[in-house]
């Protein structure tokens, strides 16, 4: 409930408050102005990470490697897209934290650490045993 009300009811009303102190120092139309550069710039950046991502995928499976990095990428260009198109200064700067490369790779290697010691964490508490199930009577019909 914390995380929801945060998302759908915080971060409009962060947005807002940074539009208005915005407008108040650069002036109404200059916001809405910078507003839509940011969009566009974007957007554009976000073709272009796509794309030279998109290539890379290709040529690590005509090399026969699984493109996992690739596939995380991607999902954070788009995710980098959706951010930008979205109006507002906040978002803008995380939209365009998660397309430069460098700090893309930042904050997927921070995701990455903090959920592998979650999955160690789950992996020292499992108990199961593995077994296999020998049927004597398969031939017989």
């Amino acid at each position: 409930m914390n995380t929801f009300f945060l998302i759908f009811i915080g971060l409009p009303a962060f947005e807002i408050f940074l539009m208005i102190k915005i407008g108040g120092e650069i002036g109404a139309l200059n916001t809405v102005a910078l507003i839509f550069l940011t969009a566009l710039i974007g957007i554009y950046f976000a073709r272009v990470q796509g794309i030279q991502t998109l290539r890379s995928g290709i040529v690590n499976l005509y090399q026969n490697k699984v493109p996992v990095y690739e596939l995380i990428a991607g999902a954070s260009i788009a995710f980098a897209a959706l951010l930008l198109i979205i109006p507002g200064f906040f978002t803008d700067f995380i939209g365009f934290l998660l397309l430069f490369p460098f700090s893309r790779n930042f904050l997927l290697r921070v995701l990455i650490k903090k959920n592998e010691k979650k999955i160690n964490d789950i992996k020292k508490d499992n108990n199961t045993i593995d077994g296999e199930i020998i049927d004597k009577n398969k031939d017989e019909l």
